[in-house]
């Protein structure tokens, strides 16, 4: 009996132990892309509440102190040409960047299209930026593959992606280092375009490049 529980005790701690090294997982494999890193000595942070909705007071009239709800902004809405572009979060490493953009047509007909999309990099005024130049396709600045031109046909509520990539290597410290807030996005040469926030602004250093691959089909997962 004693026996037993004895390894029964081991393989709880055992248990306990893999799911400690699960949850460190990602911190190691941060550790082993940057060697030189120190530690992340700061405590953890105690869970703060949920965030609940926020309320506004009610207007003077009906019911007499009962908040009423704020409208969400409707971030799902379709524009007129049926297209609806939308920004992904920017992905960072070792002055590297990269961001995907999603094209999904949210209109009554299918969409047939193909190549890579038309940038523009936009200041705080929103007025193009004349020093930036896009390249077709990402080679010059890193190895993400490139599709490469072909059709695409987006039935309705059907997704394409594009992958935008830039550096923000400042090389001359004698020039302003580019960052971009804003970028007008169109799915090809004509198309309408949308003007999209870019999280954390194109910083493109003094390098001016972004290079973006050619729209692919999105899978029903992504």
């Amino acid at each position: 009996m004693t026996v037993h529980r004895r390894l029964a005790g081991a393989a709880c701690l055992l248990a306990v132990s893999l799911l400690t090294a699960g949850c460190g997982l990602s911190a190691e494999l941060d550790r082993e892309s940057d060697p030189d890193r120190r530690p992340d000595t700061t405590p953890a942070r105690t869970p703060s509440a949920p965030a609940v909705d926020t309320l506004t007071p009610g207007p003077a009239y009906g019911l007499p102190g009962r908040p009423t709800r704020s409208p969400a902004p409707d971030t799902t809405a379709c524009p007129a040409s049926g297209l609806r572009l939308e920004p992904g979060p920017v992905e960072a490493a070792m002055g590297l960047r990269a961001m995907t953009v999603r094209l999904t047509n949210c209109g009554k007909e299918s969409y047939a299209f193909g190549g890579y999309p038309v940038l523009t990099a936009l200041d705080e005024d929103r007025a193009p930026l004349v020093d930036v130049e896009v390249r077709k396709g990402p080679g010059e600045i890193t190895g993400v593959p490139d599709p490469g031109a072909h059709p695409v046909r987006l039935a309705r509520g059907e997704s394409a992606t594009s992958s935008l990539v830039w550096r923000n290597t400042v090389t001359d410290p004698t020039t302003t280092a580019v960052n971009a807030p804003y970028l007008r996005v169109a799915p090809t040469e004509g198309a309408p375009a949308a003007v999209l926030t870019v999280d954390g602004g194109l910083d493109l250093g003094n390098t001016g490049r972004i290079g973006t691959t050619a729209w692919k089909k999105a899978d029903k997962a992504e």
